[in-house]
């Protein structure tokens, strides 16, 4: 009999790639995907586990991106599907590019929930299959300095735990999992060296993370914060602090050097 088929998307490198790990430990054949060539890499390093893993370039912040993953999925059916690809982008809203901007928008909700609609309503018709979007917990703080990527995070963590109820009388599991800073490339490519966050040596490990991202998914839970217990308070305290503050605390971290 076939493997069940895990769908990774962002699993290049950090938490996509760590995720990608963790199904195919579990037995799942894996069809991994990232805009940049290093998916090739990652598809190499991953052939270490007895299972099939194909690899995709594309872009899922475009309609053309998202058509080829779901073109590559085939007759398939996906036992799981591990929505992580995501940008970030630092800087002041109104001194960055908007056509960057735009693309954080389009790769982290767009593209999200173009390949959700897609996957989870044949997920929905078998009344069976596994969610996982990565969010953050920087969807609970006004991101000054991350404004853009900050909003597209709020988005997402809404947007999970009201598919999850959604899906509540169905077989079929959303899972939100919402890291706070982790030690990736995202702040190399956010291009926020030039910060206190992205100088930070102690943020999370992103195998971890993802770890306790795929226990809680293959749990059925609708949510976790993942990482350090720091973590945890913060997003409890998120609810209860004025956004005011949150946003100077936030700009604190994410303002670049020399503003």
């Amino acid at each position: 009999m076939a493997r069940p088929l895990a769908v990774v998307t962002g699993a290049s490198t950090g938490i996509g790639f760590e995720l990608a790990k963790c199904a195919a430990e579990d037995g799942h054949d894996l069809l991994i995907c990232a805009d940049e060539p290093e998916i090739e890499k990652a598809k190499a390093d991953l052939a270490a586990f007895d299972v099939s893993v194909k690899a995709l370039q594309a872009d899922l912040g475009t309609e053309h991106g998202v058509e080829a993953l779901v073109s590559a999925i085939g007759g398939r059916d996906v036992a799981i599907l591990l929505a992580n690809a995501g940008r970030g982008l630092g800087d002041g809203f109104l001194d960055q590019n908007f056509e960057e901007a735009k693309n954080v928008v389009d790769t982290n909700v767009t593209g999200t929930i173009s390949l959700i609609h897609g996957v989870g309503r044949k997920m929905r018709d078998r009344n069976e299959g596994r969610i996982l979007i990565t969010g953050s917990i920087a969807g609970f703080i006004p991101g000054s300095f991350q404004a853009v990527y900050n909003g597209s995070k709020a988005f997402l963590d809404s947007f999970s735990w009201a598919l999850a109820n959604e899906l509540k009388e169905t077989d079929v599991t959303v899972t939100c999992l919402m890291p706070g800073p982790t030690d990736t490339e995202f702040f190399r490519r956010a291009k926020m060296e030039d910060t206190d966050v992205g100088r930070d040596d102690d943020k999370d490990d992103a195998g971890k993370v993802a770890r306790q991202g795929y226990k809680a998914l293959m749990k059925g839970e609708h949510g976790v914060v993942a990482g350090s217990f720091m973590n945890k308070v913060q997003a409890t305290f998120a609810g209860i602090i004025p956004d005011s503050i949150l946003a100077e605390m936030h700009r604190k971290m994410a303002e670049p050097d020399g503003r």
